[in-house]
């Protein structure tokens, strides 16, 4: 990255099971950037780049907020347990999906600093917030959650958990349970390993 001239953290999954979660296999290093960078593999080796806005990334990438990795060629910064929860619930489609990201929830949740949580989440999506709150509280990590629920008092519509699937007809969301606590449609089932 340096050769690049460009700033970076590793996050989501290889971030996760850096953490200590160890359902996630990481195969690919997904590394988050605030500027569009193809992909590539060296070696056998995948370097995924996931692309966040400037602004946001500049504000969140802080040496507070961040770990370092030992690799062969020095020390990487990787995401610290707040900011990978957070990067995993914006980016949940990199993630396995809503239970691949409930899993992480479950595994690394109960760790997460909640002050440095609610810090941390003044920067992102208050639907990425508020479907982390949710799957915080889901997966008994309360004390985090709590301090999430906050940013619900600012949300101006009720959002599905995974806006990724769509609907033919706009009445088949009535057909889904409602979360008013978090202003969420649950429109998909979330399954954890216990």
């Amino acid at each position: 990255m340096n050769h690049l001239k460009l700033d970076y953290r590793i996050s989501l999954l290889r971030a996760a099971a850096f953490h200590g979660t160890s359902h996630q296999a990481a195969m690919v290093f997904q590394v988050i950037v605030p500027k569009q960078v193809r992909n590539f593999k060296i070696g056998r080796h995948r370097l995924e780049f996931v692309y966040q806005n400037p602004t946001i990334f500049r504000h969140v990438n802080q040496a507070d907020w961040l770990d370092s990795l030992k690799t062969d060629a020095g020390f990487a910064k990787v995401a610290g347990i707040e900011l990978t929860l957070l990067d995993c619930a914006r980016y949940f489609h990199k993630v396995a999906g809503i239970s691949g990201l409930a899993q992480i929830i479950k595994d690394l949740g109960g760790q997460a600093n909640s002050s440095k949580l609610a810090k941390i989440a003044a920067y992102y999506e208050n639907s990425s917030v508020r479907r982390l709150g949710y799957l915080l509280e889901r997966v008994g990590h309360i004390r985090q959650s709590n301090v999430l629920h906050t940013f619900v008092k600012k949300a101006k519509t009720v959002v599905l958990l995974n806006p990724s699937v769509k609907y033919l007809t706009e009445g088949l969301t009535q057909l889904h349970d409602k979360v008013p606590k978090w202003m969420l449609i649950i429109n998909e089932p979330v399954e954890i390993d216990y």
